[in-house]
């Protein structure tokens, strides 16, 4: 089985703090390598590509095409992309939940006039959770179904009747890309890759990042983006290097040459929406470099804390759990071994595409008469 398959995200080329092109190009990669055509498509003007192309230039955009040779976007207007040309060849399209409303909408609105494709939407933030009121926009009743990152999220998509059928199908690691790098000599201890964004997770990094650098005053570094002026002061303060923006798919060969990372995820996954660790731990866990996390609540079973990685409940722990890290060679190798033994096992790209291949075929095509009543978000169906 081979498929005409149309890809609708924010961006594929730019990953300024924009972690979903992480996961859409592993997925892309893999689809085309089991024979599948695959057409991916942007807005023009996006915001994180031209925050990229603002901060370090045009030569962004090539690194990103001398890294992934196969891979190519076409840019659209949202107002005026012509979709019969764009989705009669096409079996199954994923239109991502940082798309335009009316181009949500306009697709869903094709997918009435055909009842041999596949429709879906992909959402990847906790927006769903804590500002529902955002989604109202979006009309997905004349949706096949939709691809929730995760239990919690889909059980919220369910609770509300958003969508005809709810899957979970969580995020992995792109082990084309991600996997473990030879390092002769390591260039310090501790490496974190993140955003410091829009304060969902200030204090958290205090606790968890800051404190136990100052305390412990390892050899660290940072690399993201959105680092206000307050909080590159206190990363200087704790002793912690910042390094700006890095390549995602250079990441890699960073983490090969610290001896550990950290994961600190931000509040709304904490506290809402249980089950979801984001991108970043499948990345760290696939190159094989111990990890230390701040808590959030696995409740699917994805990893074994305590066995793929170290758990601290406050900053107290993961002070403890860093220093024994760094202390004890044997522990390092353990958790690193364990960690990339549960992605390969579980949780590569390939892994996620077999999950939305069989998606698609227990997918019956419906026809237009067919169809349930609608289930536009924003409405609660008791």
């Amino acid at each position: 089985m081979t498929l005409n398959v149309a890809l609708f995200y924010h961006s594929l080329v730019s990953d300024w703090n924009h972690g979903n092109a992480h996961f859409l190009r592993g997925i892309a990669s893999e689809l085309m390598s089991r024979g599948h055509t695959v057409r991916i498509f942007e807005p023009e003007g996006n915001w994180s590509r031209e925050n990229l192309v603002r901060d370090y230039g045009p030569e962004a955009i090539d690194r990103f095409h001398d890294a992934f040779p196969r891979l190519r976007s076409e840019t659209y207007s949202p107002d005026a992309v012509g979709l019969d040309d764009v989705l009669d060849p096409c079996d199954l399209v994923l239109v991502h939940e940082w798309s335009d409303p009316k181009l949500v909408g306009r697709i869903g609105e094709y997918r009435n006039l055909r009842s041999d494709v596949r429709v879906l939407f992909h959402d990847t933030h906790h927006r769903a959770i804590t500002a529902p009121a955002d989604l109202e926009a979006f009309d997905l009743s004349n949706y096949d179904g939709v691809l929730a990152y995760g239990a919690s999220l889909a059980e919220a998509y369910r609770a509300r009747g958003w969508g005809r059928q709810v899957h979970v199908w969580h995020e992995a690691a792109d082990t084309r890309v991600f996997y473990p790098r030879p390092s002769s000599r390591k260039a310090g201890d501790v490496v974190w890759i993140g955003n410091w964004g829009d304060e969902e997770r200030t204090e958290e990094l205090r606790e968890f990042l800051l404190r136990p650098a100052k305390a412990l005053r390892f050899n660290a570094k940072v690399h993201g983006v959105r680092y206000p002026e307050y909080a590159l002061s206190e990363l200087a303060d704790a002793g912690i290097t910042y390094g700006g923006w890095i390549p995602n798919f250079e990441v890699p060969e960073l983490f090969a040459r610290y001896r550990a990372t950290v994961h600190v995820p931000r509040r709304p996954y904490v506290e809402q929406l249980r089950g979801i660790p984001t991108i970043r731990p499948f990345e760290a866990l696939a190159c094989g470099i111990p990890l230390v996390s701040s808590y959030w609540n696995d409740s699917e079973a994805l990893f074994r804390p305590g066995q793929d990685f170290l758990v601290a409940r406050n900053g107290a722990e993961m002070q403890r759990h860093i220093a024994d890290v760094l202390a004890d060679e044997s522990l390092a190798a353990a958790l690193a071994r364990s960690g990339l033994e549960t992605i390969r096992a579980r949780h590569t790209c390939a892994h996620r595409v077999d999950e939305l291949e069989a998606i698609y075929r227990q997918m019956q095509p419906a026809a237009y008469d067919d169809l349930a009543e609608p289930a536009v978000v924003g409405e609660v169906q008791a």
